[in-house]
Protein backbone atom coordinates (compact mmCIF):
# COMPACT_ATOMS: atom_id res chain seq x y z
CA UNK A 1 0.00 0.00 0.00
CA UNK A 2 1.61 2.80 -0.93
CA UNK A 3 1.02 5.93 1.59
CA UNK A 4 2.36 9.26 2.46
CA UNK A 5 5.40 9.43 3.76
CA UNK A 6 5.58 8.62 7.78
CA UNK A 7 2.45 7.16 7.56
CA UNK A 8 2.09 3.74 8.59
CA UNK A 9 -1.00 0.82 9.24
CA UNK A 10 -2.10 -2.05 11.42
CA UNK A 11 -5.18 -3.84 12.01
CA UNK A 12 -7.67 -2.58 14.55
CA UNK A 13 -8.43 -4.49 17.52
CA UNK A 14 -11.45 -4.25 19.67
CA UNK A 15 -9.96 -1.74 22.48
CA UNK A 16 -9.42 0.51 19.48
CA UNK A 17 -13.14 0.97 18.89
CA UNK A 18 -12.93 4.38 20.97
CA UNK A 19 -10.51 6.00 18.83
CA UNK A 20 -12.91 4.62 15.40
CA UNK A 21 -15.67 6.64 16.92
CA UNK A 22 -14.45 9.85 17.47
CA UNK A 23 -12.38 9.20 14.09
CA UNK A 24 -16.10 8.59 11.97
CA UNK A 25 -17.60 11.28 14.46
CA UNK A 26 -14.77 13.90 13.45
CA UNK A 27 -15.63 13.17 9.82
CA UNK A 28 -19.54 13.15 10.18
CA UNK A 29 -19.36 16.42 11.65
CA UNK A 30 -17.12 17.84 8.49
CA UNK A 31 -19.65 16.57 6.15
CA UNK A 32 -23.14 16.82 8.31
CA UNK A 33 -22.47 19.39 11.00
CA UNK A 34 -23.29 16.67 13.48
CA UNK A 35 -22.07 12.97 15.09
CA UNK A 36 -24.30 10.23 14.29
CA UNK A 37 -21.85 7.26 15.43
CA UNK A 38 -21.82 6.21 18.37
CA UNK A 39 -19.77 3.05 20.08
CA UNK A 40 -22.97 0.22 19.40
CA UNK A 41 -22.23 1.35 16.13
CA UNK A 42 -18.41 0.56 16.01
CA UNK A 43 -19.19 -2.63 17.88
CA UNK A 44 -21.34 -3.88 15.35
CA UNK A 45 -19.13 -3.69 12.61
CA UNK A 46 -16.18 -6.00 14.92
CA UNK A 47 -19.71 -8.37 15.44
CA UNK A 48 -20.22 -9.24 11.55
CA UNK A 49 -19.54 -12.70 11.61
CA UNK A 50 -17.52 -12.89 8.86
CA UNK A 51 -15.22 -10.50 10.18
CA UNK A 52 -11.73 -11.31 11.58
CA UNK A 53 -9.90 -8.10 12.36
CA UNK A 54 -6.87 -9.12 12.04
CA UNK A 55 -7.10 -9.63 8.42
CA UNK A 56 -10.25 -7.37 7.37
CA UNK A 57 -9.83 -4.03 9.46
CA UNK A 58 -6.78 -1.87 8.94
CA UNK A 59 -5.83 1.44 11.01
CA UNK A 60 -3.71 4.24 9.62
CA UNK A 61 -1.65 6.38 11.81
CA UNK A 62 -0.02 9.86 10.61
CA UNK A 63 3.32 10.92 11.71
CA UNK A 64 2.39 12.28 14.77
CA UNK A 65 1.04 8.81 15.86
CA UNK A 66 -2.52 10.36 15.22
CA UNK A 67 -5.23 7.84 14.05
CA UNK A 68 -6.37 9.55 10.84
CA UNK A 69 -7.95 7.07 8.82
CA UNK A 70 -9.76 3.59 8.75
CA UNK A 71 -11.01 0.55 7.06
CA UNK A 72 -12.93 -2.44 7.66
CA UNK A 73 -14.30 -5.24 4.54
CA UNK A 74 -16.60 -8.00 4.88
CA UNK A 75 -18.68 -8.61 1.80
CA UNK A 76 -19.72 -4.65 2.40
CA UNK A 77 -17.00 -2.01 3.56
CA UNK A 78 -16.37 1.06 5.30
CA UNK A 79 -13.74 4.00 4.54
CA UNK A 80 -13.25 7.07 6.38
CA UNK A 81 -10.34 9.56 6.56
CA UNK A 82 -10.23 12.65 8.71
CA UNK A 83 -11.10 15.39 7.32
CA UNK A 84 -7.71 17.24 7.97
CA UNK A 85 -5.79 14.32 5.95
CA UNK A 86 -8.18 14.04 3.07
CA UNK A 87 -6.07 14.81 -0.62
CA UNK A 88 -3.17 12.69 0.04
CA UNK A 89 -4.74 9.50 -1.28
CA UNK A 90 -5.11 7.31 2.13
CA UNK A 91 -8.72 6.91 0.83
CA UNK A 92 -7.36 5.86 -2.88
CA UNK A 93 -4.98 3.11 -0.67
CA UNK A 94 -7.70 1.78 1.72
CA UNK A 95 -10.39 1.52 -1.11
CA UNK A 96 -7.75 -0.30 -3.01
CA UNK A 97 -6.65 -2.21 -0.34
CA UNK A 98 -10.51 -3.50 0.38
CA UNK A 99 -10.99 -4.60 -3.20
CA UNK A 100 -7.86 -6.67 -2.77
CA UNK A 101 -9.07 -8.09 0.20
CA UNK A 102 -12.08 -9.20 -0.78
CA UNK A 103 -10.22 -11.04 -4.01
CA UNK A 104 -8.18 -12.55 -1.62
CA UNK A 105 -11.23 -14.02 0.41
CA UNK A 106 -12.52 -15.19 -2.51
CA UNK A 107 -15.20 -12.51 -2.77
CA UNK A 108 -17.48 -12.00 -6.19
CA UNK A 109 -18.57 -8.48 -5.18
CA UNK A 110 -18.23 -5.41 -3.16
CA UNK A 111 -20.49 -3.04 -1.54
CA UNK A 112 -20.03 -0.06 -0.15
CA UNK A 113 -22.67 2.62 0.83
CA UNK A 114 -21.40 6.67 0.02
CA UNK A 115 -22.90 9.44 1.27
CA UNK A 116 -24.57 11.56 -2.13
CA UNK A 117 -23.25 14.98 -0.28
CA UNK A 118 -19.68 13.71 -0.07
CA UNK A 119 -18.82 14.71 -3.96
CA UNK A 120 -15.36 13.16 -3.72
CA UNK A 121 -16.00 10.22 -1.91
CA UNK A 122 -18.70 9.36 -4.76
CA UNK A 123 -15.98 10.29 -7.35
CA UNK A 124 -13.65 7.77 -5.57
CA UNK A 125 -15.68 5.19 -5.90
CA UNK A 126 -16.97 5.84 -9.32
CA UNK A 127 -12.99 5.62 -10.60
CA UNK A 128 -12.82 2.44 -9.48
CA UNK A 129 -15.22 1.32 -10.95
CA UNK A 130 -18.23 0.78 -8.72
CA UNK A 131 -21.58 1.46 -9.70
CA UNK A 132 -24.87 2.07 -7.95
CA UNK A 133 -27.14 -0.38 -6.93
CA UNK A 134 -29.65 0.78 -4.66
CA UNK A 135 -30.48 4.20 -2.76
CA UNK A 136 -30.73 4.87 0.74
CA UNK A 137 -32.65 7.21 2.23
CA UNK A 138 -32.53 9.17 5.93
CA UNK A 139 -36.09 10.30 6.43
CA UNK A 140 -37.39 12.55 9.12
CA UNK A 141 -40.59 14.13 10.60
CA UNK A 142 -40.84 16.75 12.89
CA UNK A 143 -43.10 15.98 16.34
CA UNK A 144 -43.95 19.53 17.33
CA UNK A 145 -46.61 18.21 19.62
CA UNK A 146 -47.70 14.89 20.49
CA UNK A 147 -48.51 12.50 17.45
CA UNK A 148 -52.03 10.57 17.98
CA UNK A 149 -51.90 6.83 18.34
CA UNK A 150 -54.76 5.39 16.98
CA UNK A 151 -56.49 2.59 18.37
CA UNK A 152 -55.57 -0.48 16.97
CA UNK A 153 -58.22 -2.76 14.60
CA UNK A 154 -60.26 -5.37 16.42
CA UNK A 155 -58.67 -8.13 17.14
CA UNK A 156 -55.26 -6.55 17.20
CA UNK A 157 -53.33 -5.65 20.24
CA UNK A 158 -49.82 -3.34 20.34
CA UNK A 159 -47.54 -3.07 23.55
CA UNK A 160 -43.89 -1.90 24.20
CA UNK A 161 -41.26 -4.82 23.43
CA UNK A 162 -40.65 -7.12 26.34
CA UNK A 163 -38.21 -9.47 27.59
CA UNK A 164 -39.02 -12.89 25.81
CA UNK A 165 -40.11 -11.17 22.48
CA UNK A 166 -36.45 -11.53 20.91
CA UNK A 167 -36.66 -15.17 18.83
CA UNK A 168 -39.85 -14.20 17.30
CA UNK A 169 -38.77 -10.77 16.78
CA UNK A 170 -36.02 -12.03 15.44
CA UNK A 171 -37.97 -14.45 12.72
CA UNK A 172 -40.38 -11.92 11.90
CA UNK A 173 -37.77 -9.46 11.03
CA UNK A 174 -35.67 -11.70 8.96
CA UNK A 175 -38.30 -13.26 6.99
CA UNK A 176 -39.72 -9.88 6.47
CA UNK A 177 -36.67 -8.80 4.91
CA UNK A 178 -35.53 -12.19 3.31
CA UNK A 179 -37.31 -10.80 -0.30
CA UNK A 180 -34.10 -8.50 -0.67
CA UNK A 181 -31.15 -8.83 1.91
CA UNK A 182 -28.09 -10.40 0.62
CA UNK A 183 -28.32 -13.69 3.34
CA UNK A 184 -30.90 -14.17 6.46
CA UNK A 185 -28.90 -13.44 9.62
CA UNK A 186 -28.48 -15.63 12.60
CA UNK A 187 -29.69 -15.18 16.08
CA UNK A 188 -26.55 -14.59 17.97
CA UNK A 189 -25.49 -11.76 14.85
CA UNK A 190 -28.99 -10.19 14.59
CA UNK A 191 -29.27 -9.78 18.64
CA UNK A 192 -25.90 -7.91 18.27
CA UNK A 193 -27.16 -5.56 16.06
CA UNK A 194 -30.37 -4.83 18.05
CA UNK A 195 -32.09 -5.76 21.19
CA UNK A 196 -28.50 -6.67 22.96
CA UNK A 197 -27.17 -2.91 21.70
CA UNK A 198 -26.76 -0.49 24.46
CA UNK A 199 -29.32 1.92 22.38
CA UNK A 200 -32.01 -0.52 22.14
CA UNK A 201 -34.98 1.08 23.55
CA UNK A 202 -37.88 -1.77 24.45
CA UNK A 203 -40.37 1.60 25.77
CA UNK A 204 -39.88 3.19 22.43
CA UNK A 205 -40.21 -0.27 20.47
CA UNK A 206 -44.27 -1.00 19.88
CA UNK A 207 -45.41 -4.86 18.90
CA UNK A 208 -48.55 -5.82 16.87
CA UNK A 209 -50.14 -8.96 18.12
CA UNK A 210 -52.84 -10.57 16.52
CA UNK A 211 -54.58 -14.63 17.61
CA UNK A 212 -51.95 -14.32 20.20
CA UNK A 213 -49.70 -14.22 17.30
CA UNK A 214 -46.79 -11.38 17.02
CA UNK A 215 -47.79 -9.88 13.43
CA UNK A 216 -45.80 -6.61 13.50
CA UNK A 217 -42.82 -4.63 15.70
CA UNK A 218 -40.99 -1.45 15.05
CA UNK A 219 -37.48 -1.97 17.15
CA UNK A 220 -36.04 1.89 18.35
CA UNK A 221 -32.82 2.93 19.77
CA UNK A 222 -32.10 5.83 22.20
CA UNK A 223 -29.03 7.69 21.47
CA UNK A 224 -27.54 9.74 24.18
CA UNK A 225 -26.79 12.95 22.95
CA UNK A 226 -28.94 12.84 20.17
CA UNK A 227 -31.95 15.27 19.62
CA UNK A 228 -33.61 12.59 17.14
CA UNK A 229 -35.71 9.09 18.39
CA UNK A 230 -34.74 6.65 15.83
CA UNK A 231 -36.78 3.98 14.57
CA UNK A 232 -33.85 0.76 13.60
CA UNK A 233 -36.08 -1.56 11.93
CA UNK A 234 -39.70 -1.87 10.87
CA UNK A 235 -41.90 -5.34 9.24
CA UNK A 236 -45.39 -6.52 9.49
CA UNK A 237 -45.62 -10.32 8.64
CA UNK A 238 -46.54 -10.69 4.93
CA UNK A 239 -50.14 -12.62 5.56
CA UNK A 240 -51.01 -8.88 7.33
CA UNK A 241 -49.52 -6.65 5.19
CA UNK A 242 -51.98 -3.76 3.26
CA UNK A 243 -54.27 -2.92 6.48
CA UNK A 244 -52.51 -0.30 7.77
CA UNK A 245 -49.96 -2.29 10.64
CA UNK A 246 -46.66 -0.68 9.32
CA UNK A 247 -48.50 3.22 9.84
CA UNK A 248 -50.20 1.39 12.98
CA UNK A 249 -46.76 0.65 14.63
CA UNK A 250 -45.13 4.13 13.24
CA UNK A 251 -47.71 6.07 14.76
CA UNK A 252 -47.11 4.44 18.04
CA UNK A 253 -43.27 4.37 17.51
CA UNK A 254 -44.03 8.64 17.27
CA UNK A 255 -45.64 9.09 19.95
CA UNK A 256 -43.17 7.16 22.04
CA UNK A 257 -40.75 9.13 21.09
CA UNK A 258 -42.08 12.26 21.63
CA UNK A 259 -42.74 10.81 24.86
CA UNK A 260 -38.89 10.57 25.55
CA UNK A 261 -38.27 14.08 25.18
CA UNK A 262 -37.15 14.08 21.56
CA UNK A 263 -39.02 16.24 18.59
CA UNK A 264 -38.07 14.53 15.26
CA UNK A 265 -38.01 10.73 14.79
CA UNK A 266 -36.13 9.28 11.80
CA UNK A 267 -35.12 6.02 10.30
CA UNK A 268 -33.23 4.44 7.32
CA UNK A 269 -34.96 2.46 4.25
CA UNK A 270 -33.34 0.83 1.23
CA UNK A 271 -34.64 1.96 -2.45
CA UNK A 272 -35.35 -2.49 -2.73
CA UNK A 273 -37.66 -2.36 -0.29
CA UNK A 274 -40.33 -0.20 -1.52
CA UNK A 275 -41.42 1.62 1.52
CA UNK A 276 -40.35 5.25 0.51
CA UNK A 277 -44.41 5.95 -0.57
CA UNK A 278 -45.63 4.67 3.17
CA UNK A 279 -43.30 6.41 4.66
CA UNK A 280 -44.13 9.87 3.00
CA UNK A 281 -47.90 9.01 3.69
CA UNK A 282 -47.69 9.14 7.35
CA UNK A 283 -45.59 12.41 7.26
CA UNK A 284 -42.14 11.61 6.97
CA UNK A 285 -39.78 13.59 4.37
CA UNK A 286 -36.25 12.77 2.83
CA UNK A 287 -33.41 14.46 5.06
CA UNK A 288 -30.55 13.13 3.10
CA UNK A 289 -29.66 10.10 0.46
CA UNK A 290 -27.00 7.50 0.01
CA UNK A 291 -26.45 5.36 -2.74
CA UNK A 292 -25.20 1.67 -2.22
CA UNK A 293 -22.34 1.28 -5.17
CA UNK A 294 -21.36 -2.44 -6.19
CA UNK A 295 -18.15 -3.59 -7.89
CA UNK A 296 -18.07 -7.35 -9.24
CA UNK A 297 -15.05 -9.03 -9.07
Amino acid sequence: MLLPTGYRTRPSTTTDMPAIRDLVATCERALLGHAETDLDAVAADFARPGLDPATDTLLVYDPADTLVARAWVDRRSEVDVHPEHRGLGLGGALLDWTVARTRAAGGHRLVQTVPDADAAAVALVRSRGFAPLATSWLLEIALPAEPEAPEPPAGVTVRPFRAGDERAVHELLEDAFDEWQERRRSYEEWAKLTVERATFAPGLSPVAFAGGEMIGVALSLDVPGSADGYIERLAVRRDHRNRGMARLLLRHAFRDVYRSGRRTCTLWTHSDTGALPLYERVGMSVRRSSTVHSLPL
